[in-house]
């Protein structure tokens, strides 16, 4: 379930730009827009402006083109179009109009770098929020409905986003992301297959069915060296072993950061367990196999060498303070009503987990934003991908967890490629050669850039 300020339950996609080909564009001077602007991007303001529901916040200068900060007032219910509004933030690097144009999102909040999509292909980059995340969440009665906060309601957003921003920038549109947002990129394309002219997901989970895990397993029983895993677990396992002594440190350290439980995990020993749970997986998510000497002998180490590198390679911490409205609780809805979650079995853990039923994203909820499973959304995207999808791009690294249960492209112009090595952070820069040469060669072409 992943925390590490954000957890192996929420995918890193909050990573903006980081399972992309480059790294975040540099900080963006605030600017007076007459100054800077100039007569064609003045236009561009002119016509955003006269787009219903559109205003222009604010404009800032980014490596010599405009950045247009935006808010668009969306339906909070697109079968009710009539009804409740909110604003949804979103961004537009605006460089020429018949440049292609990139819709980047996060999968969470505003991303503010450039993806490696936008940079490869020198291409306009249209940034989007997602619903329910940060201000981009309706007021009152409204916002407090999370019935609303559904991958088809987050698609007719990015769907109404593109076909206004499309009447200004008339070049072809790809759709990235990575990892949440890699899901977002698909789940759009699968809704709306005429917005976009290709998608390039980065790893992108595909919890096609949430009661079959062994993808899962499989990894973790394969990932790595023997050596490693075996040393893992069992570092996992003391943790646990030696709760009586070990949860003390992590209360200490809960009351030095302020961290509460009360209205999720409910105790510091409920969460100092989660915690636990998540060690392995943030190991390989974030880490690599050079880091597997690091490891200590669980049975040799003391209290204090055992606590003091789980903190630094994978104990997750879940408090109140991230994990409500305002934090990452609106993908823990998600996962609990449409995404799915990876539901472990831990059977190097038994006869010392406390609580066996806590790992599922509903122990990591406030109550008002707990939410019951259904599996047909993602199934259904997981068939169309296969058999529908065009020109379609899934990059995946071999050692991350989120990479364990993945889409699979259909024969129609369509791609996957897995990155040796690479965890969290996979991208097409860090495939072998041919490959790489193979993708770039694809995008452009669908980009139509040389």
């Amino acid at each position: 379930m992943r925390n590490k300020k954000i957890s192996a339950l929420v995918c890193a996609g909050v990573m903006a730009g980081a399972a992309v080909l480059g790294g975040a564009g540099a900080a963006v001077a605030q600017v007076a827009a007459a100054d800077r602007e100039g007569q064609a991007a003045g236009t561009v303001r002119e016509r955003l402006e006269k787009i219903p529901g559109m205003k222009v916040v604010s404009v800032a200068e980014k490596e010599g083109h405009p950045l247009y900060a935006l808010t668009y007032v969306q339906p909070v219910d697109h079968a009710k179009p009539r009804g409740a509004t909110f604003t949804q933030r979103a961004t537009l690097w605006h460089k020429a109009a018949d440049k292609p144009t990139v819709l980047y999102t996060t999968g969470y909040t505003l991303g503010g770098g450039t993806a490696s999509l936008t940079r490869l292909i020198d291409a306009n980059q249209v940034s989007v929020e997602h619903r329910y995340f940060g201000p981009s969440r309706p007021t009152g009665a409204a916002g407090d409905d999370w019935s609303k906060m559904t991958v088809q309601q987050e698609a007719a957003d990015e769907h109404r986003l593109t076909r206004a921003l499309r009447t200004i920038e008339k070049g072809k549109w790809l759709g990235t992301g990575a990892s949440k947002g890699g899901m977002t990129a698909t789940y759009h394309e699968r809704f709306y297959p005429d917005d976009l002219d290709a998608v390039v997901a980065f790893v992108a989970p595909n919890d096609a069915n949430n009661r079959d895990d062994s993808g899962y397993e499989r990894f973790f029983r394969t990932v790595g060296t023997k050596e490693c895993r075996t040393a893992l677990n069992a570092v996992q396992r003391e943790m646990l072993v030696r709760r009586d002594t070990l949860l003390p440190k992590f209360e200490a350290d809960a009351k030095a950061n302020g961290d509460t439980f009360e209205e999720t995990l409910g105790t510091t020993d409920r969460a100092y367990e989660f915690a636990v749970l998540d060690q392995v997986w943030n190991f390989w998510q974030s880490g690599t196999a050079a880091d597997c000497p690091t490891v200590p002998d669980a049975k040799k180490a003391t209290d204090d060498q055992l606590y003091d590198w789980s903190k630094e390679h994978g104990l997750s911490v879940y408090r109140d303070e991230d994990l409500g409205t305002n934090g990452s609780g609106p993908y823990y809805h998600q996962a609990a009503t449409q995404l799915g979650w990876a539901d472990l079995k831990f059977n190097h853990l038994k006869g010392v987990r406390h609580y066996p039923d806590i790992y599922q994203p509903n122990s990591v909820l406030p109550a008002a934003m707990r939410g019951t499973y259904d599996n047909r959304t993602v199934a259904d995207v997981d068939r169309w991908v296969k058999t529908r999808g065009e020109r379609m791009m899934f990059v995946y690294g071999q050692n991350d967890p989120w990479s364990a249960e993945r889409f699979t492209p259909s024969h129609r112009d369509s791609h996957r490629y897995v990155v040796p090595g690479a965890g969290h952070g996979a991208s097409i820069a860090k495939l072998p050669a041919a490959e790489q040469a193979e993708a770039v060669a694809t995008i452009k072409r669908w980009a139509d850039v040389k």
